[in-house]
């Protein structure tokens, strides 16, 4: 994957151009990964990010990011570009149906980043002159090298139409209330994490299946109310999964291919299931009354 690009935000057809909190969906400021985009073409732009040397949730105890922080900062780019370089107005929803990372190990090494993140926008559908839907190719560089590689697949939808699909359930802090009891968590050590708080998965009837531990207090995957269980939270689920299931190896999650099907409720208890395929790839599958509700193959890799 090392691919040395040259970096040089100078070149930008527009001038940079700082990110708020409000352009990447953050109720904390201190959230916001993003702080300057620019217009490289009329589908393609680039980032910048600013990784917090020690966090709560993205950092181990060895100093080291967690995988999830490639994700957050990818997932912050639809909102941002979303609003800031396709005027898709606040208040509309940004639904994922696909996402596939891969990532390089050296993305994760401790110490300072101030990551660049390239992204052209294909496949984009119209509709009453708004984007309706597209599909994000992205590449994040580090110290001058590509350190990780993403694409994602999401619609956008106004308000109007994402309350009448979604009905009572729009009502986000009537979802919240009504969360299903948090159940004990894993051992941190079982699932790759320092910390009880930030493990997603709570033991269940047999080895290899847990229910998800919805904690709606968390205050970094709760950053504001929401009416159904966040993306990044299954992306953290099925990445703990992959890692249960490989033990007693320590292993280190390098790329997912995920597809989200329907939406995780609160008021019912929700199933993860991790099943090894092939070397090195675990599938996931998140369930909720039966159904397939989010799906993930994720690869892994001996971790030092």
């Amino acid at each position: 994957m090392k691919t040395t690009v040259a970096h040089d935000m100078a070149r930008a057809t527009t001038s940079p151009r700082a990110v708020t909190q409000q352009l990447v969906h953050k109720a904390d400021a201190a959230e916001a990964l993003l702080t300057h985009w620019s217009r490289m073409a009329s589908d393609s732009f680039r980032v910048a990010a600013r990784w917090p040397v020690d966090h709560p949730f993205y950092t181990a105890l060895s100093g080291a990011y967690e995988p999830l922080l490639v994700s957050e900062t990818i997932r912050q780019l639809f909102p941002l570009l979303c609003h800031a370089a396709y005027e898709v107005p606040f208040g509309h929803h940004l639904v994922w149906e696909r996402y596939d990372c891969t990532l390089d190990p050296e993305v994760l090494r401790p110490g300072p980043a101030t990551p660049e993140l390239r992204a052209t926008c294909r496949d984009l559908v119209h509709r009453r002159g708004r984007v309706r839907a597209m599909t994000m190719h992205i590449e994040l560089v580090r110290d001058g090298v590509v350190r990780a590689r993403a694409r994602s697949r999401f619609t956008i939808q106004a308000l109007v139409v994402y309350d009448r699909l979604r009905g009572d359930r729009a009502d986000t802090a009537r979802a919240m209330a009504a969360a299903v009891p948090v159940p004990e968590p894993a051992l941190p050590k079982t699932v790759g994490r320092d910390r009880a708080a930030d493990v997603v998965l709570s033991p269940a009837d047999r080895p290899g299946r847990w229910q998800l531990r919805v904690d709606t207090r968390h205050p970094k995957l709760f950053d504001h109310p929401v009416d159904h269980v966040p993306g990044m939270l299954l992306l953290e689920a099925a990445q703990q999964a992959a890692r249960a299931v490989r033990r007693p190896a320590r292993v280190l999650p390098v790329a997912l291919e995920t597809a989200f099907h329907r939406y995780v409720e609160f008021d019912r208890p929700c199933w993860i299931e991790a099943h090894p395929l092939e070397t090195g790839t675990v599938r996931v599958v998140a369930r909720q009354d039966g159904e397939d509700r989010f799906t993930a193959d994720v690869r892994t890799r001996g971790a030092r």
